[in-house]
């Protein structure tokens, strides 16, 4: 019998105890097939590639060093990632500077109009990651947010293989994706707050992507 999939949550639960338990309550709702642990930002290292999983959680941090540590493990090893908000920020940020020879101050700009504490419409590119996770064309997901992604570096990082698959209604990128790594998603809003009992399409296909990982 295979045991359960191990997942990495990488943040400071303890720093904000309240703005990480949607995380938890999300992962509590995948059932007993997932083991999670969480990582506190200052305690990243190499053994985080003996995880199935690994979730780059939302700020705050108390280095952001270790989730930009964090991303740069689970892309080499092909691990699955999932990086929300500030994850997802700092993912691209990792995959910037390593691969595309950004410098780090050039990846992220203030958002026009803060969507901290906002919802927004995500439009899902077809046959993406982002579309066949989320099972849908569009979404309304919430957001606690106040930085995106520099408009000026996404062709040098789509010429590397990063690949920009959700867009809000201004055509604004929400979503950033890795072809032919197993499972690296990243959105900068925070699927783990959705309603409802079961976790969000997102958390559920990259818990997915753990298990095959952990059978493999």
């Amino acid at each position: 019998m295979t045991s359960p999939a191990r997942l990495a949550l990488v943040g400071d639960h303890l720093l904000d105890a309240a703005e990480q338990a949607p995380v938890a309550r999300a992962v509590a709702g995948l059932g007993p097939d997932v083991e999670a642990t969480w990582i506190p930002t200052t305690r990243v290292d190499e053994s985080l590639a003996g995880f199935d999983g690994v979730w780059l959680t939302a700020s705050p941090y108390q280095s952001e060093t270790g989730i930009t540590a964090a991303a740069g493990i689970a892309r080499r090893a092909g691990i699955p990632l999932l990086g929300t908000c500030g994850g997802m920020q700092l993912a691209v940020t990792e995959f910037a500077t390593e691969v595309a020879g950004l410098a780090e101050e050039e990846v992220l700009v203030p958002l026009s109009c803060s969507v901290g504490g906002d919802e927004c419409v995500v439009s899902a590119t077809k046959g993406s990651l982002f579309a066949r996770a989320l099972g849908a064309e569009r979404t309304t997901e919430r957001y606690h947010c106040s930085y995106g992604l520099n408009p000026a570096t996404t062709q040098r990082l789509t010429e590397h293989g990063l690949r920009f698959t959700g867009f809000d209604e201004d055509q604004v990128v929400r979503v950033a994706e890795l072809p032919g790594h197993p499972f690296f998603l990243g959105t900068l809003f925070q699927p783990e707050l959705a309603d409802g009992a079961e976790a969000h399409p997102i958390i559920r296909a990259w818990a997915a992507a753990a298990a095959a990982r952990r059978r493999g």
